[in-house]
């Protein structure tokens, strides 16, 4: 089973791309495998009023001080403070990271008074991707990483008040009294005017819905062809990225519209909520998860899905999908988690 952070909250997956039956393949199900810390129930049930930002005491980091590389982290030493401790190790210049903000990031975390480390993503060589929200990661987090820019190594110690709360975290081996340190890389942040990156692909065939390939965060378009839809998956690249395939079971971060071939709808679109979406692709429409495994992560991707694929005779309540719909989709993969 995939080991994942603890940092993260389960991903927020669109009920009308929900697959039927997949309860035991949820991201909350998975969470549990790591030894890593997330908000607990108490620590998120009511939020402490903002800390005060300031400069130290910080630990040293006395190896693998390039940003990218992992870290070692000194022991803290003295009285950590109680507020928030933020230094900007190395300076990025690249988009300033917002709340509400997904990052992409490298992180390792420890504990204060032991160096003791309690998760970090260098060894598992998969970078983090999270949304600093409110009840989706602890608070210590959203507050030291606003307004940071990417390409910034941060480093920045998380009281209890804005950590887990005097409970702690006992499967991290956080007690409710203990200060973590944190250093973090960032490497990327989306948000809902990100859009994917990459090379437009010629759209040669009548036969099938032409897409625009803006990329200005706006919703492209998706014109409908005259005559039938196909019976069979359609999934072809519109704007083709550079990154990293897409696996079966991966957990991807996306912007995405879908419409009706009948009637060219809309019926979802996370372009009309300004915000992102992430989920597994063993929890969507089999049509998603076939058509997005292999596809590389920046891209653009027009879904064509037969009912067989999608929701067959079974439509979500209130989607204004109808039965033996045939859904067209243009996906931007923005991250693979």
């Amino acid at each position: 089973m995939r080991r994942r952070s603890l940092l993260i909250a389960v991903p927020a997956g669109l009920v009308t791309l929900a697959g039927c039956g997949d309860d035991d393949k949820s991201d909350s199900s998975k969470a549990s495998d790591s030894a890593s810390p997330s908000p607990t129930d108490s620590a998120s049930a009511s939020a402490p009023p903002p800390p005060k930002i300031v400069d130290g005491p910080l630990p040293a980091i006395t190896a693998g001080t390039k940003f990218g590389e992992k870290p070692t982290v000194a022991k803290g030493t003295g009285d950590p403070s109680k507020q928030l401790a933020v230094k900007t190790v190395i300076a990025g210049g690249g988009k300033t990271v917002a709340e509400n903000d997904f990052i992409q990031a490298h992180y390792l975390g420890q504990i204060w008074s032991t160096a003791k480390v309690f998760d970090n993503s260098y060894d598992r060589k998969t970078q983090l991707i999270i949304q600093l929200a409110q009840g989706g990661i602890i608070d210590g987090w959203r507050y030291a990483l606003t307004g940071k820019k990417t390409g910034s190594r941060v480093e920045f110690s998380v009281p209890p008040t804005w950590g887990y709360g005097t409970e702690g975290n006992s499967q991290a081996g956080i007690k409710g009294t203990d200060t973590l340190a944190f250093v973090v890389d960032i490497q990327d942040t989306f948000n809902g005017k990100s859009s994917a990156k990459g090379t437009d692909v010629p759209q040669s065939d009548a036969k099938l819905p032409k897409v625009g390939t803006n990329t200005d965060g706006k919703a492209p378009s998706i014109d409908i062809p005259k005559g039938d839809a196909p019976t069979k998956l359609v999934a072809e690249y519109v704007i083709e990225g550079d990154g990293d395939e897409v696996a079966a079971n991966s957990s991807v971060l996306v912007q995405y519209k879908g419409v009706l071939w009948d009637t060219g709808k809309e019926f979802d679109s996370t372009y009309s909520r300004s915000a992102l979406t992430s989920f597994s692709l063993e929890q969507v429409v089999k049509g998603w998860a076939q058509g997005l495994t292999g596809k590389k992560v920046g891209s653009r991707v027009l879904i064509v899905i037969p009912p067989s694929l999608g929701y067959g005779d079974s439509p979500p309540a209130g989607s204004g999908i109808k039965k033996d719909s045939v859904l067209v989709f243009s996906v931007d993969i923005l991250a693979k988690m």
